[in-house]
């Protein structure tokens, strides 16, 4: 096969040779089909590039619509929503982390379905269609009082999509949401113990219960709210809370503090600092003794809490110069006046700048001292009572004067000396490091220490003093002579006064009608006192409540009154509370000095000087004016329902409870007589109707209080027949209690139109609650009798 292809290939290479003709006859003939040729290959050369660059740019278009169809779903599914329109169902666009926007009413109806209560909307802005926050409630099992529970913050903010914008209804998205925990009740009464008081073993959680927006100077661009509670302690409440902090540029809600403010104050935000930017002020005062927590924003490198708020302190000086360390140390025992005028001096000789921090401290010792001032300045019924204002405020020489001016004053003044835990004593101590030759202060310090301690350690502790003078020294055992002569120890009482009653102002008194420890002292009064005659019902004797008539009150011929002071409690309490309702219902509450006792037959009276308070003219409108002293009651308020909520819990008690509300009022003639309605129309009527419910006859079964006003009782009645002009003689709410047997065991419905109850109380030493009920003359206690089956 080689040696035949060597062959071939000479006539191979002869038949391709072209001839000389031939390639001549080429070169002429096929010029015009070539140019034409060319042409066409042209044309279609070019049609087909054109197409190709058609077909690549519309690629590239949809490449690059996909892509940022891609990119908006992975970064914002939401935006992408409205391909849903044109998709099949099996082809939907999930929404990624947010669910599908609602409206609000589509909000409020999933909240319900999960047995949860929605509360009112708070706008985040000031247009309420814009962002809200909506607070989320739950209802608490085997609850008496404060039954709605805040369980959790949402804020919802409109949607942007074109899909949802067209609608008729604005839609939402949940962007945040914050889970709401109970305090814990250790917490809420932390601030009322003392130092040698310790917290129960158990503690009970309490809920917050409702939500308010902080408007008005707060600091930053966010939204603040104050989320708090309330718990019912004597005869005032303790209020609690948390502050929530709404951060618009991470739509986050941050939990920023808790607080409890034993006297019922909300937190507000004050100029404190005068840095511009206001502080968060938190009110912890107790009666006399002022305390306030001030708070600043200060910032965070967090991404999610960029923000905190961080206490003013006193614990740690921000100079480091001894004379502003002492200012310090005796504004932390609680002598904020004389602190603040220190500060002031040292600033003066700072040529008035100080470093920002002890700026802020002096601020808060400023703001303290305003207090113990305004307190001092008063005019004060009792002695005790202005020698503590006084001695609060480093008034040391006033309070001596105090102390000089008569036995009487130095009789409540030991009182005061023998019942102080620590706070008069640190005072004095924080005083005497400072200035330890100063007299106003050694006499204070030698006072309370022989009331506490006895006259030994007082007189050994003076005769330690280096540089006490004959003439000082003197002058001291003089002030300790006056506590000799009181013999307090005969009147002492070892349970505080426990007392309720009438009371009246009266314009003359007789001393020889009443009974003093210090008698025959005349009964005087300082400017802008009045004196107040208070009629006792009930009081405790420290064994055990006794109620008028008294009875079997016999105190001995001599010292009858020391016999009372004991008796009553006087000795360790001798300021009681007058209370007053004024025409538009607010309550008006005033303090008195119990100055003498009187007993006529039965009936047991007490003479006290205050301030006056405002007449309630004897409006029928309006309860009686009260006396009783701060540990008298403890007042019991459980959180009131309609019936037709109730009837949602128990539905055939509300049947048979209706039935017998409707039979007791047709029988004390408020309606008229005839045949009961059916429950559907007595529901109807008397659906929105407001009860409590509480045991009140410790059976572990809660009682109902059903509260009935004037007009409710008009709108069961026709205008015409004589029912309806005695209903419009009763201008007050009135009361009726079923027992769990849906059985009448109190009424306000009787014969004694003058009777109301007034409150729900409990008294110490006593397992059942007792109700404080209003009578034509007076006020009674009374209380659940097992034995009766019946209130007495």
């Amino acid at each position: 096969m080689a040696n035949r292809s060597r062959k071939l290939t000479p006539k191979a290479s002869k038949l391709n040779k072209p001839h000389a003709g031939a390639m001549k006859r080429i070169a002429k003939k096929p010029q015009k089909k070539l140019k034409r040729r060319s042409w066409l290959s042209s044309m279609l050369a070019m049609s087909t590039t054109g197409c190709a660059y058609a077909i690549l740019l519309s690629s590239a278009s949809l490449i690059m619509a996909f892509a940022w169809i891609s990119v908006l779903f992975i970064f914002n599914p939401d935006q992408v929503s409205w391909l849903n329109k044109i998709l099949p169902t099996w082809a939907q666009i999930p929404l990624g982390k947010h669910e599908r926007p609602q409206t609000l009413k589509q909000i409020q109806l999933n909240l319900s379905k999960e047995n949860k209560i929605f509360g009112e909307t708070l706008p985040l802005h000031q247009d309420a269609k814009d962002s809200f926050l909506l607070p989320v409630f739950q209802q608490r099992a085997n609850c008496q009082s404060d039954c709605k529970q805040l369980v959790e913050l949402r804020v919802y903010q409109p949607s942007e999509e074109l899909e949802f914008k067209s609608q008729s209804e604005n839609y939402y998205y949940l962007v945040t949401q914050l889970s709401v925990t109970e305090a814990e009740e250790s917490f809420i009464i932390s601030p009322l113990l003392d130092g040698t008081s310790e917290p129960e073993d158990i503690s009970i959680s309490l809920p917050l219960t409702k939500v308010q927006r902080f408007d008005g100077g707060t600091p930053l661009s966010g939204v603040w709210f104050n989320l708090h509670g309330q718990r019912q302690q004597g005869t005032g409440a303790i209020a609690y809370g948390d502050i929530v902090y709404y951060n618009p540029e991470r739509t986050n809600l941050l939990q920023m503090l808790s607080w409890t403010s034993p006297n019922g104050q909300l937190p507000k935000w004050q100029q404190v600092t005068g840095d511009g930017t206001k502080e968060l002020v938190v009110d912890q005062t107790i009666g006399l003794e002022p305390y306030l927590q001030v708070y600043q924003v200060k910032p965070l490198k967090l991404f999610l809490k960029p923000i905190q708020l961080e206490a003013i302190t006193l614990q740690s000086p921000a100079l480091k110069d001894s004379a502003y360390q002492n200012a310090l140390s005796i504004a932390r025992s609680g002598l904020w006046t004389p602190a603040f005028e220190w500060l002031k001096f040292i600033k003066k000789q700072r040529k008035g700048v100080l470093p920002a921090e002890a700026q802020a401290q002096m601020d808060l010792i400023r703001l303290h001292s305003q207090l113990t001032k305004t307190q001092a300045d008063k005019n004060w019924a009792s002695p005790s009572q202005e020698v503590l204002a006084d001695l609060i405020d480093g008034r040391w020489g006033k309070a001596l004067q105090v102390f000089e001016a008569s036995p009487h004053n130095a009789q409540e003044i030991t009182t005061l000396l023998k019942a102080d835990k620590k706070r008069l004593w640190n005072r004095t101590a924080a005083a005497l490091r400072v200035n330890p030759n100063r007299l106003e202060v050694q006499a204070w310090f030698a006072l309370i220490l022989a009331v506490q301690q006895g006259e030994e350690h007082a007189n050994s502790w003076l005769k330690a003093q280096p540089k006490i003078t004959k003439d000082n020294f003197a002058y001291i055992q003089s002030l300790l002579a006056r506590l000799n002569n009181q013999g307090t120890s005969q009147i002492s009482s070892t349970h505080p006064s426990q007392i309720v009653g009438t009371v009246q102002l009266i314009t003359q008194v007789t001393s020889t009608e009443w009974l003093q420890p210090n008698s025959p002292a005349n009964l005087k009064l300082t400017d802008n006192q009045v004196w107040y005659q208070v009629e006792v019902s009930a009081f405790h004797d420290g064994k055990r409540w006794l109620n008028s008539p008294f009875e079997n009150l016999n105190p001995p011929k001599t010292d009858a009154a020391k016999f009372f002071w004991k008796t009553l409690g006087i000795t360790s309490d001798p300021e009681i509370q007058i209370v007053v309702w004024l025409p538009n219902g607010e309550q008006k509450i005033t303090i008195a000095a119990i100055k003498a006792v009187q007993l006529r037959g039965k009936v047991l009276r007490l003479l006290a000087a205050g301030p006056k308070t405002p007449e309630n003219q004897n409006d029928v409108l309006q309860p009686k004016p009260l006396a009783l002293t701060n540990a008298a009651l403890e007042w019991v308020q459980p959180s009131p329902i309609t019936l037709q909520e109730l009837h949602q819990q128990n539905p055939q008690g509300v049947k048979v409870m209706l039935s017998t509300v409707w039979q007791s009022l047709q029988q004390s003639g408020e309606i008229s007589a005839g045949t009961i309605p059916s429950f559907e129309q007595m529901q109807e009527k008397l659906g929105d109707w407001p009860v409590q419910v509480i045991d009140l006859t410790n059976n572990a079964k809660p009682e109902i209080i059903l509260t009935i006003s004037v007009a409710a009782i008009a709108s069961l009645n026709q205008p015409t027949s004589g029912i309806q002009r005695k209903n419009t003689e009763q201008h007050r709410d009135r009361t009726i209690i079923l027992s769990d047997r849906n059985e009448v065991i109190y009424t306000d419905f009787t014969g004694n139109y003058f009777q109301r109850l007034s409150a729900i109380a409990k008294l110490s030493g006593v397992k059942s609650l007792a109700l404080l009920v209003e009578n034509a003359h007076n006020y009674s206690l009374r209380r659940w009798s097992e034995k009766n089956q019946r209130f007495e």
